[in-house]
């Protein structure tokens, strides 16, 4: 890290020459994550030419003020007021209130507590029956026999698409938040799919695909009411399966990565399974299946000293700031005792994840589920990481558990 003037205004701003999006960087974040923050409240990184903080206390302010760092210029690293994006922007994470609000408002009633209360007995039921399954077993693979086969059932199933071929959808969510970075290889790689996972996910996410009983056709019920338009509600139903599939899937497997590998942990929850919404936020606070979003400054703001001008963008590092020990004692430790509830895991503020208390549910039944039937939980091999330029995930966990 070096220290170099701001463009002749302010304080002198600390400088990150590393590349964040490096691969070696993005399959182990920390080192860099603690780097960023001790640099300082905003520091510039060089690489790219744009700002980079990794503070709670900034991160969360910058969430929570929408007016001052907006969303409608893209929360990738693209400028959509300067390029044209590859696809039409997110009308829930890329734009801005007055015109967020219409389909925030309708996909919170969607979503309503009440909504995910009438999914929760079929949720547990299959999770029941998959733990099952994997108990007998003994040995299996965290993610691909379970982290993804529970969300690619349940949510799809509530969403009402039809059956089949769903591995399209984690296609789809990898390609998404890859793009949200730069144009690396991770990049390239998935975007090469995108044509044939494209025409997939839009012949599914068709009105006339939707069973007419689940929470995409609740979605096109409010384009019949006037209340978005009818390609509106088409672009709600893809983004749940964006955001709603790949992130939970990533949840539900740093959770299992994080348990088998403190054995000391999944022994309390075992003993105390009420510990285990606990035990998910801690997760999403420890090893964050979102670790970046991009804003873009609206004017001239002061952030800790350092003149940040407007039209400037500012990449938020989500899992740096949640194990930053100015928030949090002991950040780097796993401990299912926390009170990790303020986490920016699923962001804050007016763009904070729609979808959160699904995933929350499905993280709850299943790790409910296991801490029913699995006395004990460890890996048997060195975790595979997953690499995606926003999310951090894994793509082997194997693991071996004894029945109770």
């Amino acid at each position: 890290m070096q220290v170099s003037p701001t463009n002749g205004i302010g304080a002198d701003r600390p400088v990150n020459a590393q590349d964040p999006f490096d691969l070696e960087i993005l399959a182990n974040p920390y080192a860099f994550h603690e780097e960023l923050r001790e640099a300082g409240p905003i520091v510039w990184l060089e690489h790219y030419g744009l700002w980079g903080m990794g503070r709670f206390e900034e991160v969360h302010a910058t969430l929570n003020d929408w007016q001052t760092f907006c969303s409608s210029a893209g929360v990738g690293i693209s400028d959509f007021r300067k390029e044209k994006p590859w696809r039409e922007p997110s009308i829930l994470l890329e734009k801005d209130p007055p015109e967020h609000d219409r389909a925030r408002s309708a996909m919170t009633k969607v979503l309503s507590p009440v909504a995910i209360r009438k999914l929760r007995a079929d949720f547990e039921a299959f999770a029941e029956e998959l733990v099952e399954q994997l108990v007998a077993k003994g040995e299996f693979d965290a993610v691909t026999d379970l982290a993804e086969v529970f969300p690619l059932k349940v949510f799809p199933d509530a969403l009402g698409l039809e059956s089949g071929e769903r591995d399209y959808l984690l296609r789809y969510g990898n390609i998404a938040f890859n793009a949200f970075g730069p144009r690396n290889s991770l990049f390239e790689e998935s975007m090469a799919e995108m044509p044939e996972v494209a025409k997939w996910i839009n012949a599914r996410c068709d009105r006339a695909k939707l069973s007419p009983d689940g929470l995409g056709a609740e979605i096109f019920g409010f384009a019949d009411e006037g209340k978005i338009t009818e390609h509106e509600a088409g672009m709600l139903v893809r983004s749940l399966l964006t955001a709603g599939v790949d992130t939970t899937v990533n949840g539900i497997g740093c959770a299992l990565r994080s348990l088998a590998a403190h054995p000391e942990q999944w022994a309390a929850l075992r003993d105390d399974p009420t510990l285990v919404r606990n035990a998910f936020e801690e997760t999403l606070r420890y090893d964050s299946p979102v670790q970046t979003f991009f804003r873009t400054t609206t004017r001239p703001v002061d952030i800790g000293g350092v003149q940040v001008g407007e039209g400037e963008k500012v990449l938020m590092f989500l899992g740096a700031a949640n194990r930053d020990p100015r928030k949090w004692e002991n950040a780097d430790q796993f401990d299912i005792r926390r009170k990790a509830a303020g986490h920016v895991g699923f962001g804050s503020g007016v763009h904070g994840c729609v979808g959160q208390m699904i995933a929350r549910l499905e993280a709850e039944v299943v790790l409910k589920a296991l801490t029913k039937r699995v006395h004990t939980l460890e890996l048997t091999g060195e975790p595979t990481p997953k690499l995606n330029n926003t999310l951090r995930g894994w793509a082997h966990i194997p693991v071996r558990v004894t029945a109770k």
